[in-house]
């Protein structure tokens, strides 16, 4: 399948960049560029990508609200990858709460977007790499959500079986469902009807709700990995 995407950033130069890397790719097909956030949001209404490429600090409409209509829009299968600098970090988190899929450095190569751009097309969140996990944990300790009371690390969270507890601790940690599967012995499927069933029962989006949530609950300590 070809992976349709749209392009949002107010520099005609990145623009044009991002298009030209993306468009290199096989199995990736750039359908239309935004120049600022509310363009972006009427585009992905238009033409329905599959991916939104989205700059966080745009004019008229920023990347986060814009991030928050597109994902929040009734049907939509749109999902947002936030392009940022080092030093957006704050930014960064709030996008995630948005409902952004992942996001990922400016100063990522054309190899590393384009290998994102997949990732999060196919569902997954772009939580893999060391530095995601660790600015997702340190603002999510940061900023706790209102009323998110805190939990003991791995005790069950509300309504979720000890596995189900276990799988959202792997997921929040920047595992794939096959990575999962291999951490705890079971079939990767087995794996998938998991998260299903947490973000079910959770009323999660998607897996990086589920990892924010994890983090804000304190069923995952920030900078602690599990063994």
């Amino acid at each position: 399948m070809t992976i349709r995407v749209l392009i949002a950033d107010d520099q005609a130069m990145v623009r044009e960049a991002l298009s030209v890397l993306l468009a290199a790719r096989p199995g990736i097909e750039v359908v239309g560029a935004a120049e600022d956030g509310a363009q972006a949001v009427a585009l992905a209404g238009e033409l329905v990508p599959d991916v939104v490429v989205m700059d966080i600090r745009m004019p008229v409409l920023d990347g986060i609200e814009a991030t928050r209509r597109i994902v929040g829009r009734a049907g939509s299968g749109t999902r947002v990858l936030v392009l940022t600098t080092f030093d957006l970090d704050e930014y960064v988190y709030e996008a995630l709460r948005a409902g952004a899929a992942g996001f990922l450095l400016k100063e990522a190569s054309g190899g590393e977007l384009a290998e994102a751009v997949g990732v999060v097309a196919g569902g997954e969140a772009l939580l893999s790499p060391e530095l995601t996990r660790r600015l997702i944990a340190e603002f999510a300790r940061l900023s706790p959500a209102p009323g998110a009371a805190p939990a003991r690390e791995g005790a069950p969270a509300s309504g979720l079986t000890a596995r189900e507890t276990e799988v959202l601790a792997r997921v929040a940690e920047g595992l794939s469902n096959a990575e999962i599967a291999r951490v705890l012995v079971v079939a990767e499927e087995t794996v998938k009807t998991h998260v299903g069933r947490i973000l079910h029962k959770l009323g999660l989006r998607d897996r990086t709700q589920a990892a924010v949530f994890a983090f804000e609950s304190g069923l995952v300590t920030p900078g602690r990995r599990r063994e």
